[in-house]
């Protein structure tokens, strides 16, 4: 039997520490997981004091992502979907990566936030352990962050990341692999600052169990069943016993567990450190361990993008009404832009999955910046889009969307698209013009139609007609589309209308 390759879908993980990569087939509404991959690239340790990342750690991830590209290269582009959390955040020298990495994989790599990384987290737990009655705490230490989220069902209460994971707490406390006493308790107290901060509000909100995910939480599970300290999960008290037996052998290279790998036992006391801390600080007893995490969490919602049940609809009706727009004018810009869209993109080479949604999300929000002030709104509109935390959208789209909000009137700042990718210059501020002109013809915010257009364009041309003697009626429009033209001028677009 034939495989459909259109129903195959690929997640590919980035950690800090490993990355991780799985495939699947989409069948009659569930995933079949069909292969896993996984390399312990250990990126985060590449990090220089400048936050560079070496040659060497870039040419090791580098030789991972060819070797994963291999076996997804037959797999439509729209169905995979790669992230880099913590290490790629923090790396001065990323771009110059994910350049590279683009081509190894031969697809793009996003850049996600923290806690966009703790919901997809959750995400990948819930769907691999159900439970709609019960409140859940899900820990998960990575290479680089530790999050923490407390949901039930498939919904989110609390998210957080924090900067500490197994491969940066190992090289600020256990760099000589030796394991002191004095070195752990350094390492606990550490995690139990940086929990510090969430520590009420996580205790306030409660949970009726914990669960654990990530290499690191599961090799812990391993090793202390595996000397019997405890029979199932994770207890305080084997967990305890652990601690004691790492000082006890005193050195990383002479640890010596059942379940835990030579690869991992770098890291493996620092992870431990991090995980009694999260007990110490949240008083837990117990967890248990699920084997979903990141990358099923980001399979699930990449299907829910292919199947329109994308979670990013949801989160900009969510911006929208917490910033209060005024949601009918945002309708009336967004139909114009969508009808603009429709009529121009095969002259402009434009995607209908990818660029017309970020054309109609930026309509929908292009107006929140008035939550801050009238005054230069658009400015406020764009720094709110590019710093908030958008459920769903990875940090390159958010700075695209922001860029659309920014760019929506008045000068075009044609100096800030040098901070968006070269790739998608174009076609963003091709998205841009689209969205200028639907906010100027509803500059009047009226409920009345507005006539049949039609929009053409070239390269670096736009042609807006109207019916016979339509703008002879409306004088307003026509100085507003007078205006347009000399900013559109900055962007070397024409715009021409009878």
């Amino acid at each position: 039997m034939t495989q459909n390759m259109d129903e195959s879908y690929a997640a590919v993980d980035l950690g800090s520490n490993s990355f991780h990569m799985i495939v699947a087939n989409w069948v009659d509404g569930h995933l079949q997981i069909i292969d896993r991959m996984k390399e312990m690239v250990r990126l985060a340790s590449g990090l220089n004091d400048k936050q560079e990342l070496s040659k060497e750690s870039m040419q090791q991830g580098l030789e991972c992502l060819q070797r994963f590209g291999q076996r997804i290269k037959e797999i439509p582009h729209v169905n995979v979907r790669a992230v880099g959390t913590n290490t790629l955040r923090q790396a001065r020298n990323g771009g110059v990566f994910l350049s590279q990495a683009h081509d190894a994989l031969g697809h793009p790599i996003e850049i996600i936030a923290g806690r966009e990384e703790a919901r997809l987290i959750y995400s990948g737990v819930a769907h691999s352990l159900y439970d709609e009655a019960n409140k859940r705490l899900v820990i998960d230490i990575g290479g680089g962050s530790t999050e923490l989220i407390i949901g039930r069902g498939f919904d989110t209460y609390y998210t957080e990341s924090l900067y500490m994971g197994c491969v940066n707490m190992e090289q600020r406390f256990f760099e000589d692999g030796k394991i002191k006493a004095k070195k752990m308790r350094k390492a606990v107290l550490f995690a139990m600052q940086e929990l510090e901060s969430i520590e009420t509000t996580y205790k306030k909100m409660s949970w009726d169990y914990a669960l654990g995910s990530s290499g690191t939480i599961m090799t812990i599970q391993d090793v202390v069943q595996a000397e019997g300290w405890c029979d199932s999960g994770i207890t305080a008290s084997a967990l305890t016993q652990l601690l004691e037996a790492l000082i006890a052998i005193g050195d990383s290279a002479l640890l010596n567990f059942t379940g835990l790998s030579e690869r991992r036992k770098p890291v493996f006391a620092s992870g431990v450190a991090i995980l009694y801390g999260v007990f110490e600080a949240l008083n837990l007893e117990r967890m248990d361990v699920s084997e979903g995490a990141l990358r099923e969490g980001l399979l699930y919602d990449l299907i829910g993008r292919v199947h329109d049940e994308d979670i990013r609809d949801k989160t900009i009706m969510a911006v929208a009404q917490r910033y209060s727009v005024d949601i009918e004018q945002a309708n009336r810009v967004r139909d114009t832009a969508e009808n603009f869209f429709h009529q121009i993109k095969r002259d402009w080479e434009l995607d209908e999955k990818t660029d017309l949604k970020l054309l109609l999300w930026g309509a929908l929000i292009h107006e929140i910046g008035l939550s801050v002030a009238h005054n230069q709104y658009h400015r406020h509109g764009a720094y709110l889009t590019a710093n908030s935390d958008l459920a769903g959208f990875s940090r390159q789209e958010q700075i695209n969307l922001a860029m659309l909000v920014r760019s929506h009137r008045r000068k075009f700042p044609l100096e800030e698209f040098e901070s968006i990718a070269y790739s998608v210059q174009e076609s963003v501020t091709r998205l841009c013009v689209l969205l200028r002109l639907a906010v100027v013809l509803h500059r009047s915010r009226s409920n009345s139609s507005l006539p049949e257009m039609r929009i053409s364009v070239s390269k670096n041309r736009v042609n807006l007609d109207f019916p016979s003697g339509w703008l002879d009626k409306h004088p307003l429009t026509f100085v507003d589309l007078s205006t347009e033209e000399g900013f559109l001028q900055v962007a070397d677009i024409k715009l021409l209308f009878t």
